[in-house]
C-alpha cells in the first residue's frame, strides 16, 4: 500500500496562508539566512523531512497544531485547526457530543 505524505502539501498550504515566503519562515524558526530557503523548499518538495522539534517550531509560527501536518483529508485538517483553538471544557463537550452522535447512529 502506497502512503501519500500529506506534510509538503499542509506546510505549503499553512506558509501560504501565514503569507510568508520559505526563506521568511526558516528564518523565523532559527534557520541561517542562506540556507533557510532551499531547505524549506525540501520539505515542501518531500525531498526531505523536518525532524519532530523543527516540526514543531514550524506549527507554532504558522500557528497550526503539530498534527495539522499529518491530517489526510482537507476536512481532518480543518478540524484539528478548529479544535487546537477551543478550551479543554470546549473539548470535553465536543468529544461528549460527538459520541452521543455516534451511539445514536448505531442503535439506528
Amino acid at each position: 500500500m502506497l502512503f501519500n505524505n500529506p506534510l509538503p502539501q499542509r506546510l505549503k498550504e499553512a506558509r501560504k496562508k501565514a503569507k510568508l515566503s520559505q526563506k521568511a519562515l526558516g528564518v523565523r524558526i532559527g534557520m541561517d539566512e542562506s540556507t533557510a530557503s532551499p531547505r524549506m523548499n525540501q520539505y515542501e518538495k518531500g525531498k526531505h523531512t523536518p525532524d519532530v522539534q523543527t516540526l514543531k517550531l514550524i506549527a507554532a509560527e504558522l500557528n497550526v497544531p503539530l498534527n495539522y501536518f499529518f491530517c489526510e483529508s482537507q476536512s481532518s485538517a480543518k478540524l484539528a485547526c478548529i479544535i487546537d483553538k477551543m478550551t479543554e471544557n470546549e473539548k470535553k463537550e465536543l468529544i461528549e457530543y460527538m459520541s452521543k452522535l455516534k451511539l445514536d447512529a448505531k442503535n439506528k
